[in-house]
């Protein structure tokens, strides 16, 4: 007696081992396919002294304690790109940020500018529409997503030892002005922001948040911004 065929086509047999080595290969491929990669996030971090971390390792400012915690987090974010240098005031920043021609679209961006205006003695009738055009600019690199954007208050570094001498609060009433006139506009925008200056007026009993010059914040006091902003980052993305 002739056995049957498994699929009656002509000049075609398919025998029950070629259906399970069939099966065994389709299972292979499917396990090493690829997982899909996990989204990466890019952030931006624009600012002064404060953003840079003067007087700290780069790894202790506050944008790269930011990447580290969502990275603990389990976040895939690329180093953030820093422009900042110490002393530079809205108009400096501003001119830096020109230069840069920055065309990227970020994930995030941050904006802390202002301290140096204060120090020289700038009126904060110009700090305004500079400030403002700074939060516009970070506006158009987070893609125009006002959600991605965050906006930190100025320090106050009159109770730094560095202000030894100097009239401490003045410099508390000029720091209180400048960041009245940066949440009215960051209000406006509806751009998150951290207001960090009450904690920087910690350092006047507490040592550990200033670094070794007396003035700038230590990698402590930046991990303390970086924990509010991550944590702000965190809602903001894809769980």
């Amino acid at each position: 007696m002739k056995k049957e065929k498994l699929f009656p086509i002509p000049g075609f047999q398919l025998f029950p081992s070629a259906i399970l080595l069939l099966l065994f290969s389709l299972a292979v491929i499917f396990v090493a396919m690829k997982s899909p990669e996990k989204e990466k996030y890019d952030y931006l971090a624009l600012g002064d002294s404060y953003t840079i971390g003067e007087k700290v390792p780069a790894e202790e400012n506050f944008p790269n304690q930011v990447v580290r915690i969502m990275k603990e987090k389990g976040k895939n974010f690329s180093a953030p790109r820093i422009i900042a240098t110490t002393g530079w005031t809205t108009g400096e920043l501003q001119a830096a940020v020109t230069k840069a021609r920055i065309r990227k679209k970020y994930d995030f961006v941050t904006l802390l500018i202002g301290v140096n205006n204060q120090y020289r003695g700038l009126k904060i009738v110009d700090y305004i529409p500079e400030f403002e055009k700074l939060l516009q600019q970070a506006i158009r690199f987070a893609g125009n997503d006002t959600s991605h954007v965050v906006v930190l208050s100025i320090p106050d570094w009159g109770v730094t030892p560095f202000a030894e001498g100097r009239d401490r609060q003045q410099i508390a009433k000029d720091i209180d002005a400048y960041n009245a006139a940066n949440l009215l506009i960051t209000e406006k925008y509806g751009i998150h922001y951290i207001d960090i200056t009450p904690g920087t007026r910690k350092a006047s009993s507490d040592a550990s948040l200033l670094a070794e010059d007396g003035l700038h914040p230590s990698g402590k006091a930046y991990g303390e911004w970086a924990g509010e902003i991550a944590q702000y980052f965190l809602s903001k993305t894809k769980k």
